[in-house]
């Protein structure tokens, strides 16, 4: 059975670069959505929170995320303002955001994760 996926994120972002490489050698069809061109999808996001939970799409690491201010992070402290913040700057995603056959939600690459969901 062929599993058709959309994959959420930025395109030059190395770990979507690996992500769409992966799928691509599995023969995965993958809907490729650009958060930079696209936007961030509200309801989506919703159902991501949902899913994984904020704290998991909120990438703390992330060079988007340094490069707020104090004030900005420490605000980020509920689903609310986690939300604001990721429609606001979608490259604090993590990424990529997966939905597997629009039943499973993923935050981030782990092939021997996404090797179970084939």
């Amino acid at each position: 059975m062929k599993k058709s996926v959309t994959l959420y994120g930025i395109t030059n972002c190395d770990t979507v670069k690996k992500a769409r490489a992966w799928l691509g050698e599995r023969a995965v069809e993958v809907t490729f959505h650009d958060f930079k061109k696209q936007g961030v999808p509200e309801q989506r996001l919703d159902a991501w929170m949902a899913a994984v939970g904020w704290e998991k799409l909120v990438n703390r690491q992330g060079t988007t995320w340094r490069k707020l201010g104090e004030a900005d992070q420490a605000a980020v402290t509920s689903a609310q303002s986690a939300r604001a913040l990721m429609l606001a700057q979608p490259s604090v995603i993590k990424r990529p955001v997966v939905e597997w056959g629009g039943k499973e939600v993923t935050v981030g690459f782990v092939s021997a994760d996404w090797e179970l969901r084939l």
